[in-house]
């Protein structure tokens, strides 16, 4: 699965210049890591009674998405679905239509800033795996009990904006199904949490300043009670002939690249803040922090050149 834009700074106990941070640290907490779609997981909670069996399951839920969702693995069953040339009915698992639902609804609501046929488009900028055919619209693929079909063979689907958040929700589901309450969990730089911290405040996390060095905080923020996804061009992006791209396409078909510099959505799933940010992003720095404020969308707007929007009740997130 792609590895992209989210780059949050995880608050941790190295942190020793801002000792509200330490999320990952404490006495009454245990940590738990391990790989994850060539990057990692990470997780902090109290009362980890089994964390073998723990990071077990984790694991085996890292794989079952990995093998429907990654258009990196040509025996994937996203993988399988873009290479059928037909449109016909293609049954798909119960998992992929979870997300598949999830992804056309945020392109409905969005008006395809979030689309999930951009693939080829992604890749032939450099960003992305999926290399043939052309991107469509959301509306060219239609989803029921039966599977998924596309209106045109050659339509491919791309869930690199979106399964990475329904993993993380899976996760948090098995941290529930072993009975943690209190826990934060992050996952390729998203991240979810559910009660508190044992030392009686918010899960926090430092999101990472996009004009500063390496490991610049710009803002302390509480997860508390949801999850939270950026997206940017701090990861990949990059500057040619003077115009900066990202692996997010615009809805006018060209890499977003601006003086925006990354969002941060918060909402109740990983899955829906995983593709809103990618749409709000894709709108840029003006339609943007528009349409999330009109929406009630919880998003913060940070810009390459210091300046920031806070919008939908985000604000009440900030620590510092």
């Amino acid at each position: 699965m792609m590895i992209d834009r989210r780059r949050f700074l995880l608050a941790t106990a190295s942190l020793a210049a801002l000792p509200v941070l330490p999320a990952w640290a404490g006495r009454n907490v245990l940590t738990l890591e391990g790989p994850a779609f060539g990057a990692s997981w990470r997780l902090a909670a109290a009362g980890i009674h089994d964390a073998r069996g723990l990071r077990r399951q984790i694991g085996t839920v890292i794989a079952e998405v990995d093998a429907a969702m990654s258009p990196f693995r040509p025996d994937s069953e996203l993988s399988r679905f873009n290479g059928a040339a037909t449109t016909d009915w293609l049954p798909v698992s119960p998992a992929t239509q979870a997300v598949v639902a999830e992804a056309l609804r945020a392109a409905r609501l969005t008006g395809d800033a979030f689309n999930p046929t951009v693939g080829p488009l992604v890749g032939r900028y450099g960003f992305g795996p999926i290399r043939e055919g052309y991107a469509g619209r959301s509306d060219e693929l239609e989803l029921t009990e039966a599977g998924i079909r596309k209106a045109r063979a050659e339509l491919s689907l791309d869930l690199c904006g979106i399964a990475k958040g329904y993993a993380l929700d899976r996760l948090a589901d098995t941290c529930a199904a072993w009975n943690l309450t209190d826990f934060m969990i992050e996952l390729g730089g998203e991240v979810l949490a559910r009660g508190q911290h044992p030392g009686g405040r918010a899960w926090q996390i430092g999101v990472e300043a996009p004009t500063g060095e390496g490991g610049s905080i710009r803002h302390v923020v509480a997860v508390q009670g949801a999850a939270l996804a950026t997206s940017g061009d701090a990861v990949n992006g990059y500057i040619h002939r003077g115009l900066r791209y990202s692996h997010i396409i615009e809805p006018g078909g060209r890499p977003a690249g601006s003086v925006l510099a990354s969002v941060t959505v918060a909402a109740a799933t990983a899955m829906t803040a995983d593709a809103l940010a990618t749409a709000l992003y894709a709108m840029g720095p003006h339609a943007g922090p528009r349409f999330a404020a009109e929406s009630g969308i919880e998003a913060l707007f940070l810009m390459h050149d210091g300046g920031e929007d806070v919008v939908g009740g985000f604000e009440a997130r900030l620590l510092a």
